[in-house]
C-alpha cells in the first residue's frame, strides 16, 4: 500500500483565502481521490495587531496598510462573494480583529491530540462566519471546551504558553522556505503551491506526484 501523499499547509486564523484555499483544495483532494495526509502551520500575518484591536477589518486595513478605506472595502466585498462560492459566509461585519498567536498555540494543542484539522477548521469559522473573538483565551476556551476538550487542560497550556515554541518554529520554517504569503501548500516535501488555487490545480499536482511515485517504484522493481 502507497504512504499517504503529505501536505504541509501554512496558513493563518484570520486569512480569508486561507479559508477559500483549505475549501479549494479539500475539492481537488476529494477529485483525486487517492489518500492525502494534512499537517498545518502557523503564520502570521499580522503579529503586531494587538489582542483587542479597537477598530474593524476595513480600519486595520486602512490604517496599517495604507489602503484607502473604499478600496478596502471593495476588497472585502470581493473576497466574500468568492468564499460564497466556495460555500463560505463571511461576515466581515462582525470580525474582530485581533492577534491570532495564542489561536496558533490553540491549534498545535489539537495537535497534540489528534485533532489538528477539527481545530483549524472551527477557528476558521469563528474568525469569519460566526463573528468569534480568537485572540482571547478565555473564547478560545470556550471554543474547545465546545469541540469536547478539557477546559481547565487548555487554559493551562495557553496561559503557559506550552505551544508558543512550535508556532515560532513553523515560522521560522516557512521563512527558511522563503514563504512571505499565505495559504502556501508544500506537497510531498518539493512541489510549492502558492495561493488559493483553483481545486482541478490541487488535483494535478497531487495526480502527478501519485504518478511520479509510481514510476519510481516501478524503477526499483526494475533494477
Amino acid at each position: 500500500m502507497n504512504n499517504p501523499i503529505k501536505v504541509d499547509i501554512w496558513s493563518d486564523v484570520q486569512c480569508p483565502w486561507c479559508y477559500i484555499g483549505k475549501r479549494r483544495f479539500e475539492a481537488g483532494a476529494a477529485e483525486f481521490g487517492g489518500e492525502v495526509e494534512v499537517e498545518y502551520h502557523s503564520f502570521e500575518l499580522a503579529a503586531d495587531t494587538p489582542v483587542d484591536f479597537d477598530g474593524t477589518p476595513t480600519d486595520y486595513l486602512s490604517q496599517h496598510k495604507g489602503i484607502p478605506a473604499e478600496q478596502v472595502a471593495q476588497m472585502l466585498t470581493n473576497v466574500t462573494n468568492i468564499a460564497k462560492s466556495v460555500g463560505l459566509d463571511y461576515d466581515y461585519e462582525h470580525v474582530h480583529q485581533t492577534n491570532t498567536v495564542v489561536s496558533h498555540e490553540l491549534i498545535h494543542f489539537a495537535k497534540s491530540k489528534g485533532r489538528q484539522g477539527e481545530m483549524k477548521e472551527r477557528l476558521l469559522e469563528a474568525y469569519f462566519v460566526r463573528g468569534e473573538h480568537v485572540g482571547r483565551i478565555p473564547s478560545l476556551v470556550a471554543i474547545a471546551e465546545e469541540l469536547g476538550f478539557d477546559g481547565p487542560e487548555v487554559t493551562e497550556a495557553l496561559e503557559n504558553r506550552t505551544f508558543l515554541g512550535d508556532v515560532k518554529a513553523d515560522v521560522a520554517l516557512a521563512r527558511e522556505y522563503g514563504i512571505q504569503g499565505v495559504p502556501y501548500f508544500v506537497i510531498d516535501g518539493k512541489y510549492g503551491v502558492s495561493g488559493a488555487q483553483e481545486a482541478t490545480t490541487f488535483a494535478n499536482v497531487l495526480t502527478q506526484v501519485q504518478a511520479e511515485r509510481s514510476a519510481a517504484t516501478s524503477d526499483n522493481r526494475e533494477e
